[in-house]
């Protein structure tokens, strides 16, 4: 089986918890304060893993003590680490959830986030078939770096979440990712930021007509969403208690991605996804452990569980 290319970030969210975010000025005191592993990239990544899914992580590993426990989680996990630059810093992300799970990021930024086409040396580059993106590093100074690697194989399928930041990155280099025919996975908020249209649907019909791919965007407690180029898919939210909503969408792409490795229909994909993404927001940070990942799957109406259970 071929295997799925994951680039970009692995990082230490720092997460604090807080009754609000505060205004100017402003005494907030902190109810609880944690570290895990994160990252857009990881995140969406360790789904793959928790299915058995080939992949490998191509993220920079820097030094200094995010480095460090970066490198000691990602080892921990069982996580090959291809790129290790200890003379570099590693950055970290304070997630500061307020009451009722909602969380904002502040990011510091460090090697992490960079590509270089010589990350991938280690990687068994023949055996790719499809590749993950996220718009934090197309936006970085390497950013190009992604774009000019991806196209020169157009034969990858590529998986691309433009995060919150979608209206920050160039529109150019935006531009030049869509010309490579993405998977687009976005939030509600993000198409309609971006595309500026009346609806959900007819966002995701303006992004199909520059893709020519499926585009699937959550729509938190209403479930998810998917416009495959012919019908409306959607798919409805499973119930859970949210404690904090980091790496929702991350691993939601995951489960998508998958999901699509075994041969699911987009329509599947995006009811599995919604389990995983539930599982993850009903507990604190973004890392789904193995009991967690086996419950949710547990939950799935049998005829999906069966799909992955033949092959997990």
């Amino acid at each position: 089986m071929k295997q799925t290319l994951v680039i970009g970030s692995s990082v230490v969210d720092v997460i604090v918890n807080i009754p609000h975010l505060p205004v100017t000025g402003e005494d907030v005191h902190i109810s609880k304060q944690s570290r895990s592993l994160g990252g857009c990239a990881y995140l969406t990544s360790d789904i793959l893993r928790l299915f058995s899914a080939p992949y490998s992580l191509c993220t920079a590993v820097g030094g200094g003590i995010y480095g460090n426990f970066v490198l000691e989680k990602l080892r921990e996990r069982g996580v090959k680490v291809y790129v290790r630059r200890p003379e570099e810093e590693n950055g970290c992300c304070y997630c500061m959830v307020e009451e009722g799970g909602e969380r904002t990021f502040i990011v510091d930024h460090g090697i992490e986030y960079t590509f270089y086409e010589s990350y991938l040396e280690n990687i068994k580059t023949q055996t790719i078939d499809s590749v993950y993106i996220c718009g934090l590093e197309i936006e970085e100074y390497t950013g190009m770096n992604i774009i000019h690697y991806l196209k020169k194989h157009p034969e990858y399928q590529i998986y691309f979440s433009p995060s919150p930041r979608i209206m920050k990155i160039d529109r150019q280099r935006i531009d030049e990712v869509l010309k490579l025919h993405p998977i687009m996975h976005l939030n509600e908020k993000e198409i309609m930021d971006f595309v500026g249209a009346d609806s959900v649907e007819q966002a995701a019909r303006v992004l199909f007509s520059k893709t020519q791919r499926p585009v699937i965007v959550t729509l938190g407690d209403k479930g998810s969403y998917c416009f495959d180029g012919k019908a409306d898919l959607f798919a409805p939210p499973v119930k859970t208690k949210v404690v904090d909503t980091i790496g929702a969408g991350d691993s939601h792409m995951g489960a998508v991605i998958a999901s699509r490795r075994f041969g699911l229909s987009f329509s599947e994909a995006i009811e599995v996804a919604n389990y995983i993404s539930a599982a993850v927001v009903a507990k604190e940070g973004g890392l789904l452990e193995e009991k967690d990942f086996k419950a949710a799957l547990n939950k799935m109406p049998l005829n999906l569980q069966q799909k992955f259970l033949l092959q997990v």
